[in-house]
């Protein structure tokens, strides 16, 4: 009996692998994009005999683990080989470093024989792992394959910024550890590798605290509107509940540290200094001014103009602010704290007696030099305990150290003004990385931040200004795109945000300027939510309004181009009052005179998507 049930199971188990099926691998849509990669003649295929080969990183080391466990989720059952066979994934730590490829990068080839990727570090095989996931079937982490047929081909790859971020603001709405996992398990396939992680704002404190108890018992927890729209909730009654928020233990974000880590991302917490601080007022009412009698909330929605500001006169204050770093710094162990710094509005320290006393006694300059002055302190202590800052980019006005980093948001002028000084900028301009802004027409999209941020616009960001001389681009240390949560009350509606402008943001900032093309990228996309969706994201559509560029021709001309974000996509267009036929299917620039209206429908498989769009063509004048 017992041999029969073992014939039984080995019965199975040959089926189960008989029932997968072929699939040959056409070409390769990776983002983003390598900076070479060339397909070569031949093929291999990855069957259930082929085998795991590791030389130079321990078996057990958490990148090699990760690697593991991933192949194990594709149901691709390698076993461990000591000899580097054919038929071999072979994961490869260079004995002699390779300088082209520095400690990111990696080699990565798929020969006849077998697939092999070496690298100077385990982060540069942990890229090249997350290079040979893309190269794999879109549906891999669903369906079973028995064998994968994978054209042979040479990558040779590296990233272009050091600097590959991805912000989640958690203060306006809260998101559990595993939302938090998803994200960092999004960024690592688009080998980004820093998680800037907004904690802290007028909406609601979300780290643990053991020396100041009641910014959790009362700063992290505001009255429960989300049924209702943001923007237009009812104000809180006297003595209602708070019961909408919460807070990460530090236990919690531990674990989230070193989720992050095995994925090679740098978690770095933000701590809003000065502004932004409606929670930790209405915790600690003795932080606001001297002579600020405003009873503060937790904010419920929005709260504009933010004048919520700490007291720059309160000793107390300060040492608040010190206890703080005291207690986050043992659990981000990496060289950056962002400290914020932005839209502080400082109406109540131009009234406040210890404002303007500490104003005078330091000889500052105003309202604005104690900001600065704030902020220098702060960075004083957390260069103490071996840290630098990072603030906005409002930081630069009242005068800033010159090891302070400088997050340019509201356009590439921080950027730039930062760079001339000498001090590090990170890219991230409102224009066009600001995910919590609309990336379709609002009345086919869910509830946004009014304004419109699309996919061709974040592909197209300038991480380095052409302002800045060699010298001065030096100090751009890449960039990252931004998610707000005001109107992101879901992971699903975080990922729709997110999903594919984070495929755009990560090519921006990997790939070398010259090796970008916007028609390539497009075209890998749906290829990419495929593959997302496959694993449980939700993604966005994209816009379909046509992106239409207009330039002089003849004497009073306009030759106009169309292009357009999702792939497959058509567009037909008519001229001034004719808005009723079906249109010339656009394949070519065509010139119109100048006044002219260009009318445009975008469809999609045979689908009219969004609605027509309607264009007033002037020419600009010379």
């Amino acid at each position: 009996m017992r041999a029969y049930k073992l014939i039984l199971i080995a019965l199975t188990l040959l089926l189960a692998v008989g029932c997968g099926r072929r699939i040959t691998v056409e070409s390769y849509a990776i983002v983003p994009e390598p900076v070479f990669l060339v397909q070569k003649e031949g093929t291999f295929t990855i069957s259930g005999k082929t085998q795991l080969f590791i030389d130079g990183a321990g078996q057990n080391s958490s990148t090699v683990n990760y690697i593991k466990k991933s192949l194990r989720k594709m149901d691709i059952r390698t076993s461990l080989s000591g000899v580097d066979n054919d038929n071999c994934i072979a994961l490869v730590i260079n004995q002699t470093r390779n300088d082209v490829i520095g400690d990111e990068g990696y080699i990565l080839e798929v020969r006849p024989n077998g697939i092999y990727i070496s690298a100077n570090t385990e982060t540069g095989i942990f890229y090249g792992f997350q290079t040979l996931i893309q190269m794999l079937p879109e549906d891999i982490t669903k369906a079973h394959y028995s064998k994968i047929i994978m054209p042979c081909c040479v990558i040779q790859d590296y990233p272009a910024f050091e600097w590959r971020g991805s912000m989640r603001d958690v203060s306006r709405h809260f998101f559990s550890t595993k939302d938090i996992k998803k994200h960092l398990d999004l960024m690592a396939l688009y080998k980004l590798n820093r998680f800037h992680w907004h904690l802290t704002d007028d909406h609601g404190w979300r780290i643990e605290l053991d020396n100041y108890p009641e910014m959790n018992d009362i700063g992290s927890w505001r009255v429960d509107r989300d049924d209702q729209p943001w923007g237009k909730a009812d104000l809180p009654r006297e003595g209602e509940a708070r019961t909408y928020g919460g807070f990460y233990t530090k236990d919690e974000i531990a674990k989230i540290v070193e989720y992050a880590a095995e994925r090679h991302i740098e978690v770095i917490p933000e701590i809003e200094i000065p502004g932004h601080c409606a929670e930790i007022l209405c915790a600690h009412p003795s932080f606001a001014c001297a002579n600020d009698d405003t009873t503060y909330n937790v904010e419920i929605g929005p709260y504009w103009p933010p004048r919520a500001i700490l007291c720059g006169g309160n000793d107390s204050v300060m040492q608040f602010l010190k206890d703080v770093m005291d207690e986050i710094i043992p659990l981000f162990p990496y060289e950056y704290i962002h400290i914020g710094g932005d839209e502080a509005v400082k109406d109540n320290w131009k009234k406040c007696p210890l404002c303007q006393a500490r104003i005078k006694e330091l000889g500052l300059e105003g309202e604005e030099g104690l900001q600065s002055w704030m902020i220098r302190e702060i960075e004083a202590y957390l260069k103490l305990k071996g840290k630098r800052i990072i603030g906005w980019d409002e930081i630069l006005d009242g005068g800033v150290s010159e090891t302070a980093t400088v997050m340019s948001w509201r356009g590439k002028e921080g950027a730039i003004a930062a760079a001339k000084r000498g001090n590090d900028a990170i890219m991230c301009p409102i224009g066009q990385c600001y995910f919590n802004f609309y990336q379709a027409n609002e009345k086919y999209a869910p509830v946004g931040f009014p304004g419109f941020v699309s996919l061709y616009s974040t592909y197209h960001l300038d991480i380095v200004p052409t302002e800045l001389t060699p010298e001065e681009a030096k100090h751009v240390i890449g960039g990252q795109g931004n998610l707000w949560a005001e109107y992101v009350n879901t992971q699903d509606v975080a990922e729709y945000q997110l999903i594919p402008r984070i495929c755009a943001s990560a090519e921006c900032l990997w790939t070398p300027a010259e090796k970008k093309s916007w028609n390539a990228f497009r075209a890998k996309v749906n290829r990419q939510k495929a593959r997302l969706t496959s694993r449980g994201y939700n993604c966005g559509e994209s816009s379909f309004k046509p992106i239409i560029k207009s330039t002089a021709s003849g004497d009073n001309d306009c030759l106009i181009t169309l292009d357009w974000e999702v792939e497959g996509t058509q567009i037909y267009y008519t001229l001034n009052n004719d808005t009723t036929g079906s249109g010339i299917l656009y394949t070519q620039p065509f010139v119109v005179p100048s006044g002219t209206y260009v009318n445009t429908k975008s469809y999609l498989n045979g689908r009219l998507k969004e609605c027509p769009y309607r264009f007033h063509i002037i020419r600009s004048k010379q």
